[in-house]
């Protein structure tokens, strides 16, 4: 049911090295000074809630592979790797709610 799923996943990682010939940032990965500096001011929301979440890898890091270039780009392909599993369990799990949830209002209805 799902392989079509994990192929197009299979897709997007082995595209993700992609993104290290690009220069700047990828749309969405501002910070605050990117955003004042882009747009000339700061979102409220985002100058209140810009420190609540910290990236579980900041700057596609990892701390154990190291701090050489070839550490960096495997650190920015094992996020994109990390990074779509747990979007897609995330997206197999609301699938499964949904069903079992339609399932319950099917059951109901006979």
């Amino acid at each position: 049911m799902y392989k079509h799923y994990w192929l197009v996943l299979l897709v997007l990682v082995i595209l993700s090295p992609l993104g290290l010939l690009a220069d700047g940032t990828a749309w969405g990965e501002w910070d605050a000074a990117g955003l004042k500096e882009t747009l000339g001011y700061v979102p409220q929301g985002m100058e209140q809630l810009g420190d609540f979440w910290q990236s579980l890898f900041p700057d596609y890091s990892m701390i154990f592979l190291g701090q050489s270039t070839i550490s960096q780009y495997a650190g920015y392909i094992l996020s994109a790797i990390i990074g779509s599993a747990i979007i897609y369990a995330a997206m197999i799990l609301i699938t499964k709610l949904l069903v079992r949830q339609k399932n319950k209002l099917v059951c109901q209805n006979k």
